[in-house]
């Protein structure tokens, strides 16, 4: 599918070939490496070829700052430059990632006439990695960066007060890359386990901006569009992958076929039934809903603050985290979400014979009670039914 699939084939074929095992060749170690290690065909992966897997992840905090180490040498930093800072806040970053930020912070130190890398040029070669360069020169109108200015001020204000949710480094109106504004959120240390409180108050964090907007000018724009997207995508995940649905429980839903190319999206199975995707998407809006509902009653709790928040943004475009702690620090943490829980089915009342005549009294004052039960003797005498609960 897709127009791929011949080409696999020949390769593999060819792989398999060359390493038969037959071959007068000795002492040759084929090494290989991909990024889809999920398309791999069994038969390359068996005891005899590539019988050994060696994962390289994402470097950790000790690993970014070796990385760091390497591509800093022959490079002219201040004296004060401290490596270990800088991998501290760069949690996710790959090697190419800090290969391309020391270079980033070397071209902005020369554009600016400087003879030596300093830490300001470092800060913003991060956000250049991460952004992509600005755009200063984009021309845009009162009203639209005023839009942007509440946007990413919802979004900074509901990931401030929310204690789940990553803490808030810099917010900046100025475009850069696709978007025209962006608010930066990095983990204060390395995670490889997200719970399902931080992903509910992720979803509350992306639904901030659009809640701005509606809160503010009564009237939403597409700038939102890239967060719903995320949401809806990180919602999703919660109910058919992580089983973190309490009324769907524990599933996983759906079958990862790993197609690639365009077939990708042709191949996919769903292994449930018309009234589970129902159900599935019943639990997915919930998601949404609660976190627009959450991110709503922040930003009016906390208006004052947002108004104060965008005009700042208006004045200085970027804020950094001790204009933002200036803003923002004396707000309280919000309180957690209550877990909503299914509720327990109701137990099944016992059958009472239908002969047996003989009713409690009924309660002094119950006069409500004693009238049921005696239109249900009657229907009883009428439909001669078994008496019930």
């Amino acid at each position: 599918m897709g127009g791929g699939h011949d080409e696999r084939e020949q390769t593999l074929n060819q792989l398999l070939v060359e390493m038969d095992g037959f071959d007068t060749k000795a002492g040759v170690i084929l090494i290989a490496a991909t990024n889809r290690p999920d398309i791999l065909d069994p038969a390359l992966l068996r005891p005899g070829r590539f019988d050994r897997q060696i994962v390289v992840d994402r470097p950790d905090l000790q690993g970014r700052r070796r990385i760091l180490e390497v591509h800093a040498r022959g490079k002219p930093l201040e004296e004060n430059i401290d490596l270990e800072v800088l991998a501290r806040r760069t949690p996710g970053f790959t090697g190419a990632d800090l290969a391309n930020l020391m270079n980033e912070a070397a071209l902005l130190a020369a554009r600016h006439g400087h003879k030596r890398i300093g830490m300001t040029a470092l800060e913003d070669a991060i956000d250049r990695v991460i952004g992509g360069p600005e755009r200063k020169t984009r021309v845009m109108s009162e009203k639209e960066k005023l839009v942007i200015a509440y946007h990413e001020g919802g979004h900074a204000l509901v990931g401030h007060v929310l204690p789940h949710a990553d803490p808030v480094h810099k917010v900046s109106i100025v475009a850069r890359g696709r978007a025209l504004g962006w608010t930066l959120s990095l983990p204060t240390e390395d995670k490889y386990l997200v719970s399902r409180s931080e992903l509910i108050d992720q979803l509350a964090v992306l639904m901030g901006g659009r809640t701005a907007e509606e809160l503010i000018f009564e009237e939403v724009t597409t700038g939102a569009a890239n967060d719903i997207e995320k949401a809806s995508e990180i919602a999703r995940a919660m109910v058919t992958q992580y089983g973190m649905s309490d009324v769907l429980g524990p599933l996983q839903l759906g079958e990862k076929n790993g197609e690639v190319f365009l077939g990708r999206d042709l191949g996919h199975q769903a292994n449930y039934s018309d009234e589970m995707a129902a159900r599935i998407d019943a639990e997915v809006r919930k998601l949404i809903d609660g976190s627009h509902d959450e991110a709503l009653a922040i930003l009016e709790t906390h208006r004052a603050t947002l108004d104060r928040l965008a005009s700042a943004l208006i004045d200085q475009e970027t804020l950094d985290t001790p204009e933002l702690m200036k803003i923002l620090g004396d707000l309280p943490p919000w309180p957690t979400r209550a877990k909503v829980k299914a509720p327990a089915p109701a137990p099944t009342p016992a059958p009472v014979a239908a002969a047996s005549t003989v009713e409690p009294p009924p309660a002094a004052g119950d006069a409500a009670a004693a009238a049921m039960r005696r239109l249900r003797r009657r229907l009883r005498r009428v439909t001669n039914r078994p008496a019930t609960a």
